[in-house]
């Protein structure tokens, strides 16, 4: 059976927290930062951690 590969975009978008958990960055922060308040674009800046909903598939994604 041959290794099977990670996902290249899944690896760049998520990471592991230290208790396993995977995280994300949020949506919205990247462009149009002007008309966001500064507390939005603070919160934005923070990671979180991705839905229950989402976590076998994107552990597939990342393989591990």
């Amino acid at each position: 059976m041959p290794k099977i590969k990670t996902h290249s975009a899944a690896k760049k978008r998520f990471g592991l927290t230290g208790s396993g958990k995977i995280k994300r960055r949020h949506a919205g922060a990247a462009h149009i930062l002007t008309k966001k308040s500064r507390k939005r674009k603070k919160r934005l800046a923070s990671s979180a951690l991705i839905a229950d909903c989402d976590y076998a598939r994107v552990r597939k994604m990342l393989v591990f």
